[in-house]
């Protein structure tokens, strides 16, 4: 067995730029540079400070008695790394590392080694290590000796003349073409699971949120599974997924996926497209948030901006659900218990006592099922699959036989219209049957939506 390394002591400052219109909250914004800090069991944090600053200085981030200042406090405090919560450009990374003669992480950099450190299944591994890769192309004015030393050879294929930062970026683009690859099998693995899944098929509820808002703890409730949950960023990475039972006896597919950030690192939102596909593809999604939180606002819009970042189809039904009930001060309950009276689509719960969940699942039921729709379906006769699914599901109302197959009148659930979906894609788009009440001859019109 190998000796254990000691941990690293690492200093957290927040830039507070003045004249930034969309700056968080400073002291908030601390609290969570310092929590990113603590999901890094190797890290241990020696002090946090914010530093206000009038503007950015282009080559240096801050001023030079302010540089000078910072370098005491990372003397005093014995730092071997300092975590900006920011974002740091690749020469002023350089500069203040030399400057101060520590090791420096952005924002960027550290969510990056807690995602790496969090990965555990083959897809996720590949994620991050592209991300990374990604962020590292950016930032190659450093000396990426260890790309040298992976590339190998006898040094022939540079070429003459070549520059490091030409020979690393290369390098770089080599590795990334090969994960990749690599990704694109792990994907078609997952496409052929997906495929399983539609032969038993189930809606997918896609649970969604700022990172420790209690999705984890959520998941396990509901679905009796043992995800791990712990009060940390980013507990969960890697996505799960468990069959839960509604009240009226149907039954969902519901999926925790990885908790969203504050200016999560693009490089990550490209990245973990693939793992987040169940949200992509969800018929309800639920937005946890932490209602206790005192910058709950502010991690709802970070969770809005990053589902538009990921082209979430904006008319999949998403339900907000206020977690955390059972850590709000009586005179905050007393105003979650006024909206309820005022506002069906409030739901107040706690996810570690259960208060409010009977309410949540039978909303989840209520979208699922109370709508009927009517919907006309062509198919061929190279459907007759799809034909007898639907005669068994009792939605055909009409059918008509043509030269090239079936012409059906459906009035169904949108639990049994995201069933066929999932099952027959080849068998879509479905049209309205009516475009206005008029022309429904029963005077009734139920749109698709």
């Amino acid at each position: 067995m190998g000796e254990e390394r000691s941990a690293t002591r690492a200093f957290v400052l927040h830039p507070e730029i003045k004249t930034d219109r969309l700056r968080r909250n400073a002291e908030a914004a601390l609290e969570e540079g310092v929590a990113l800090a603590r999901a890094l069991p190797e890290l241990d944090v020696a002090g946090a400070q914010v530093v206000g600053l009038p503007k950015v200085h282009p080559g240096m981030l801050f001023g030079k008695g302010k540089i000078q200042e910072i370098k005491q406090w990372l003397e005093d405090a014995e730092a071997g790394l300092v975590l900006i919560d920011g974002l740091v450009s690749p020469v002023q990374q350089r500069n203040l590392e030399k400057e101060w003669g520590v090791k420096l992480l952005d924002r960027t950099g550290l969510i990056l080694e807690i995602f790496s450190d969090r990965a555990r299944t083959r897809e996720g591994v590949l994620q991050v290590e592209m991300a990374a890769l990604s962020y590292q192309r950016t930032r190659l004015v450093r000396a990426w000796t260890h790309l040298e030393r992976q590339r190998g050879g006898l040094g022939f294929v540079g070429g003459p003349g070549e520059t490091q930062i030409e020979a690393d970026r290369r390098a770089i683009d080599l590795q990334l073409n090969n994960l990749k690859k690599q990704l694109s099998k792990v994907v078609k693995t997952r496409e052929l699971h997906r495929k399983a899944r539609a032969k038993v098929p189930y809606p997918i509820v896609a649970l969604v949120g700022y990172t420790n808002a209690g999705k984890s703890t959520l998941f396990n409730r509901l679905s009796g599974a043992d995800v791990f949950a712990k009060d940390m960023l980013f507990a969960t990475l890697d996505p799960t997924m468990r069959k839960v039972d509604l009240p009226n006896g149907d039954e969902v597919i519901m999926s925790d996926t990885v908790g969203f950030i504050s200016d999560l690192p693009t490089q990550l939102v490209a990245s973990f497209r693939a793992t987040l596909e169940e949200v992509l593809e969800a018929d309800i999604i639920l937005h946890v948030r932490d209602i206790s939180h005192p910058q709950t606002a502010e991690q709802k819009k970070a969770v809005l901006d990053t589902l538009r970042q990921l082209d979430v189809n904006p008319d999949v039904p998403m339900i907000e659900v206020l977690n955390k009930i059972d850590l709000l001060a009586e005179e905050d309950a007393g105003y979650l218990q006024a909206l309820h009276k005022d506002d069906d689509k409030v739901f107040g719960i706690s996810a570690v006592t259960g208060e409010g969940l009977d309410r949540l699942l039978n909303d989840v039921n209520g979208h699922l099922t109370v709508q009927m729709h009517s919907a006309v379906l062509k198919l061929d006769w190279a459907m007759g699959a799809a034909q007898s699914w639907l005669q068994r599901e009792d939605v055909v109302e009409s059918e008509d036989q043509t030269d090239t197959g079936w012409t059906l009148n459906v009035r169904w659930t949108a639990i049994q219209r995201a069933q066929f979906e999932k099952q027959f894609p080849e068998a879509m788009p479905v049209k309205a049957k009516a475009e206005t009440a008029e022309e429904d001859p029963r005077g009734e019109y139920h749109p698709l939506d």
